[in-house]
């Protein structure tokens, strides 16, 4: 009872939360509780140690090393992309990116949004990747490395990355994309850019919006006393 009591005292508050957390971090939360208490061994004391690596085993198949530098296992919120099309308008015969595709609820938004375009995914991880594809079958995803693949034939390229690798997806764009292509950030914007639009998510988010050519922020002159 005391083992069931701390479970639920630990995970009720994230799962009935009235703030807008997304479906994974409620299960990130609710599940910190029952997780320390496995890996302290008292809720499984007679499990041999190498059970232990098949969790770890699973997590880098699923997310492997060469992906924990680009970005955190967290989808698209579903809605977030709603009105983007009015601030960056694609023809029927563009094609969209979205470079780091998970399980492909970005390419369900992008699709929601963009129904007139060619929807691609690209992906790391080959399990997500199969269930991207599955999840997804209006898009082309393939298994590959974002920065290696060619940007050039987008006239969108869509990221939900980290601050890190901002600069880095900067610079690729800046090479590859064409003029008048976007490159579409959630959450994280460009520090080096100044954006041609910011589109406001439901929960307060933010798409930042940059239009080849790009346009490098404006320095402001500090003030004179």
């Amino acid at each position: 009872m005391a083992l069931l009591a701390g479970v639920l005292a630990g995970g009720l508050p994230a799962l009935i939360s009235p703030w807008p957390l997304t479906v994974w971090r409620r299960a990130f939360m609710a599940g910190g509780f029952p997780l320390s208490l496995a890996l302290s061994g008292t809720a499984a004391a007679e499990l041999p140690a190498w059970a232990w690596l098949l969790p770890l085993a699973l997590l880098v198949a699923i997310y492997p090393i060469k992906a924990w530098r680009d970005a955190p296992f967290f989808p698209t919120p579903r809605g977030a992309l709603e009105g983007l099309s009015r601030l960056a308008p694609l023809r029927t015969d563009d094609r969209v990116l979205e470079a780091g595709c998970g399980l492909g609820d970005g390419l369900r938004e992008l699709h929601v949004e963009f129904p007139q375009t060619r929807i691609d995914g690209i992906e790391w991880s080959w399990p997500l990747r199969l269930a991207c594809q599955w999840r997804c079958g209006f898009a082309r995803v393939r298994r590959g490395d974002i920065w290696q693949a060619d940007w050039s034939p987008f006239q969108m390229v869509y990221l939900f990355q980290r601050p890190e690798s901002m600069p880095r997806a900067v610079d690729k764009a800046k090479r590859e994309l064409a003029n008048g292509s976007w490159l579409a950030s959630l959450e994280f914007e460009a520090a080096q850019l100044e954006p041609d639009a910011v589109h406001r998510c439901k929960d307060g988010r933010c798409v930042w919006l940059y239009q080849q050519p790009f346009k490098p922020r404006r320095v402001q002159a500090p003030a004179h006393g």
